[in-house]
């Protein structure tokens, strides 16, 4: 009887050890840091233009166009308007920690934050640089979950220093490793965004998103008495891996753009 006991102990352990990991066996920060690899591109620069929609309700529609350029060893990317018309020329430089934003119209570079909303979009800047998320976040915990018919690992992460973009975070992540859904919270615990990745292209072996959407969970209007939230989102076509200029990651590429 007492063998069976323990019999019955180890088993009831080793079941409780296999439900806390996740389905496909990994640590959950081993998980994180691949899906940071994934959306990380080390070893080649990466090119794409970006159409971003912004939906306003009652306001309507508006379209912007961007080229982003991005060279991730040097944690830099250059962005730069093509559309609309009234914003065409305005850039983007990152070079670390700095971020610039240029004007043609005044010819001056003026010092943004990777915090501040993109063209007041839903999108942040932030938005458009790699994945650090293991290294800005610690875990706090993680279940198992189906997001429509992806099994996903769901992590509930808190910045690990101020300055983050969003104090606290969860991250739906699939099997293959990919960021497919988040939630962006105030420290508090309010609800700031969501946002969704429902397809990505697979290019030389690295992964870019087609569409990633975004919704803000406090801005919106009520039409006809039902709260309209404001939702963002950016189509990535023209994905390249080629080689990029190193000109092209400066001042004087941004100020060249416009003459």
């Amino acid at each position: 009887m007492k063998l069976i006991k323990i019999y019955s102990k180890i088993t009831a352990l080793l079941l409780l050890l296999f439900l806390t990991l996740p389905l496909w066996g990994i640590s959950d920060a081993d998980l994180l840091r691949q899906a940071d690899n994934i959306a990380s591109y080390m070893d080649a620069d990466f090119s794409a233009e970006y159409t971003i929609i912004q939906e306003k309700p009652g306001q309507g529609r508006t379209k912007t166009v961007a080229g982003v350029f991005r060279r991730d060893t040097k944690e830099t990317y250059v962005i730069v308007i093509m559309e609309p018309a009234i914003n065409k020329g305005q850039g983007y430089l990152k070079q670390g920690k700095t971020l610039w934003f240029y004007d043609p119209g005044s010819r001056r570079f003026n010092s943004s934050s990777s915090q501040e909303r993109f063209q007041n979009t839903n999108a942040r800047n932030s938005d458009f640089t790699r994945s650090t998320l293991a290294q800005d976040y610690r875990i706090s915990s993680g279940a198992d979950a189906v997001l429509g018919s992806l099994k996903c690992r769901v992590l509930s992460l808190e910045a690990s220093s101020t300055g983050m973009t969003y104090p606290k975070m969860k991250v739906w992540i699939s099997e293959e490793g990919l960021v497919r859904k988040t939630e962006d919270y105030s420290l508090s615990g309010q609800l700031l965004r969501t946002s969704a990745i429902t397809d990505y292209w697979f290019i030389g072996g690295r992964y870019v998103p087609k569409q990633i959407l975004f919704v803000d969970a406090l801005r919106g209007a009520s039409i006809n008495g039902t709260f309209i939230n404001e939702r963002t989102q950016i189509t990535i076509t023209k994905p390249s891996f080629r080689k990029l200029a190193d000109s092209i990651f400066s001042k004087t590429f941004l100020e060249s753009v416009n003459r």
